[in-house]
C-alpha cells in the first residue's frame, strides 16, 4: 500500500502525524478504508499541500487532525500532545489552537447573523474580554482580509460574493490566533479571478501572522504556488513528498507524473496523461493489495502486488513510496 513509512518525518515539527488510520463502517459489515496508515509532520510558518484525485482521503485527512472525524489508528500530536488521546477539556483547548476553513464559504456561513457577529463568535466562545479588545480585534483582521468592518459588520452573509465570504470564513478563523490553518479546497468553488485573489491573501496573512498552513486541494497547480512542501496522496495512502519545484520538475512516483501530466499546458517532459494511468479508481471498500496503484500504473509487477513500497529518499527532501521510482 504505497506508501508508509516515517523516513521524511523531522524532529522540529509543530504538529505530526504518525500512521494515520481513519475508517468508516459500510453497509454488509464492509469498512470504508478512507485513510490507511499516512505520516506526515508540519514545521512552524510552513504551508504543505496535500493533493490527489477526489476520493484520495485527502479531505478526510484535513477533518481528522480537528477530530471532526475519529481517528481509528495512529497519531496526531499538536506540540506533543496527542489529539487522539484527548478528550473534553482537554480536546477542546487543543482544537482551540488550530482553525479550519472549509470548501463552500456560503454554506459555511450562518445566513441569519451578522458579518461582525460571524467573527466575533469564537472570541465570545473562549470568554475573550468584551469592549475595546473584542472590538478592535475584529476590525484588525477584517482590515487584514481586506474587508471594512465598519462597511460590511452589519451586513449579512448573502450580501456578499462567494470570494467576500471566504474573506468573511479567514477573518473568522484568524480572530482565534490559531496555530494551525487548516485550509479544504478554499478556492475551488471560486472563480479563478477571485482564486488568484484568495491565494495572494492567504500568502500575505502567512507573512503578517506567520499562519502554519495545510492546504488541501486538487489543484496542483494552486498548491505549487502556495506550498514549501508537497504531499500526494491516492486511496488513502502517501504517494511522494517534495518540495514543490522538484515534485514539478522531477515527479518520482508515477501517480504524481500522471497527475502532472494532466495539468492542461503543462511544459514538462511527460507523457500524456493517458500512457501514465489507466482504469478507474478503485473502490475503497476494497482497496488494491500491495501498491494501492498498481491497477492503474504502466510498470506494476507482480512485486507490486506482493509487497508494500515504503517511502524512501530519492533526492534532497524528496520521497517516494515505489518500487519502480528509478
Amino acid at each position: 500500500m504505497a506508501g508508509s513509512g516515517e523516513v521524511h518525518l523531522r524532529d522540529d515539527a509543530i504538529l505530526r502525524v504518525r500512521d494515520l488510520v481513519v475508517e468508516f463502517p459500510a453497509k454488509k459489515k464492509q469498512v470504508v478504508h478512507a485513510v490507511s496508515g499516512i505520516s506526515f509532520d508540519i514545521q512552524q510558518g510552513e504551508t504543505l499541500g496535500i493533493v490527489g484525485e477526489s476520493g484520495c482521503g485527502k479531505t478526510t485527512t484535513g477533518r481528522a487532525i480537528m477530530q471532526l472525524e475519529k481517528a481509528t489508528g495512529g497519531s496526531i500530536e499538536l506540540r506533543d500532545n496527542d489529539l487522539t488521546k484527548s478528550s473534553g477539556d482537554q480536546l477542546r483547548n487543543l482544537r482551540r489552537r488550530m482553525q479550519m476553513i472549509f470548501q463552500d464559504p456560503v454554506s459555511s456561513l450562518n445566513p441569519s447573523r451578522r458579518v461582525r457577529d460571524i467573527v466575533r463568535e469564537g472570541l465570545e466562545i473562549w470568554g475573550a474580554p468584551t469592549g475595546d479588545f473584542t472590538e478592535d480585534r475584529i476590525a484588525e483582521v477584517m482590515d487584514a482580509v481586506g474587508l471594512d468592518a465598519d462597511g460590511v459588520g452589519e451586513r449579512r452573509p448573502h450580501e456578499f460574493s462567494g470570494g467576500q465570504c471566504q474573506r468573511i470564513c479567514i477573518a473568522r478563523a484568524l480572530v482565534m490566533e490559531p496555530e494551525v490553518l487548516i485550509l479544504d479546497e478554499p478556492v475551488s468553488a471560486l472563480d479563478v479571478s477571485v482564486q488568484a485573489q484568495i491565494l495572494n491573501l492567504l500568502e500575505q496573512l502567512k507573512q503578517s501572522f506567520g499562519l502554519t498552513m495545510v492546504f488541501i486541494s486538487h489543484d496542483l497547480a494552486v498548491v505549487k504556488n502556495i506550498s514549501d512542501r508537497v504531499m500526494v496522496m491516492y486511496l488513502g495512502k502517501v504517494c511522494e513528498v517534495a518540495e514543490p519545484d522538484a515534485l514539478y520538475s522531477g515527479p518520482k512516483h508515477p501517480y504524481s507524473r500522471a497527475l502532472l501530466a494532466s495539468i492542461p499546458g503543462h511544459h514538462l517532459d511527460l507523457p500524456p496523461a493517458s500512457e501514465l494511468i489507466s482504469g478507474e479508481l478503485p473502490s475503497p471498500l476494497d482497496p488494491p493489495s500491495g501498491c494501492r496503484f498498481r491497477t492503474r500504473c504502466p510498470l506494476a509487477t507482480e512485486r507490486c502486488a506482493t509487497e508494500e513500497p515504503e517511502l524512501r529518499k530519492v533526492a534532497v527532501g524528496q520521497f517516494v513510496a515505489c518500487h519502480h521510482a528509478e
